[in-house]
């Protein structure tokens, strides 16, 4: 099972429940790698609400793709990164009507960008439903030079963009879809403890 718990943490930090079935004429669900599997969960509980659903989903090296598709959605899209995606899920967004619920499920990633974007386009936020499968990395932000490092997985890390050693902090960005990276030697340049796995 690709489910995990995350630690309680601070107010800004994201909690994630779990997908269930909604009322209403059209359903965007949006997932990555192993959110897949909570799609396929959903359809167990609701065969019928895929034939109203666009799935949008990214693979990342999984398997996952002709059960998706098995399951006879109204749209399929499927693509190999968000940002090359991003383009169909602004014009699936930008043509929805009153009632749409979304479902995001997968990468803190792809759910907080994703997110992000539907809320941009007016989504309401109780129609957005959340659920995290898979990866526990991190999108993360340089609080310096306000780079993004994409899939994070030690603390500390190394900014992709200005170099500097980063401690990665639980404060989260929903404007940003992004954790918050600080200098951690900034005081004692070269003073870096070893970098850790996140979780642990």
């Amino acid at each position: 099972m690709s489910k995990f718990q995350f630690p309680e943490s601070i107010k800004s930090r994201p909690v994630y429940g779990t997908l269930a079935p909604r009322p209403g004429k059209a359903h965007l669900m949006i997932a990555d790698a192993e959110g897949a599997e909570a799609l396929l969960d959903l359809a167990a509980q609701d065969a019928g609400l895929l034939a109203k659903a666009h799935i949008i989903f990214i693979p990342k090296g999984t398997d996952f793709s002709d059960k998706l598709k098995a399951l006879k959605p109204a749209q399929y899209y499927e693509g190999p990164t968000f940002e090359a995606s991003l383009q169909r899920l602004r014009h699936v967004l930008a043509n929805a009507h009153q009632g749409l619920q979304v479902y995001l499920t997968g990468t803190e990633g792809l759910m907080g960008q994703a997110q992000n974007e539907a809320m941009q386009a007016g989504i309401p936020h109780e129609a957005i439903q959340t659920e995290h499968r898979g990866s526990v990395a991190r999108r993360m932000q340089c609080v310096h030079c306000k780079g993004i490092t994409e899939d994070v997985m030690t603390d500390p890390f190394v900014c992709s963009h200005c170099g500097l050693n980063l401690f990665v902090r639980d404060h989260y960005s929903r404007r940003l879809a992004a954790y918050q990276g600080v200098c951690i030697d900034a005081e004692d340049p070269g003073n870096v403890p070893e970098p850790k796995e996140l979780y642990t």
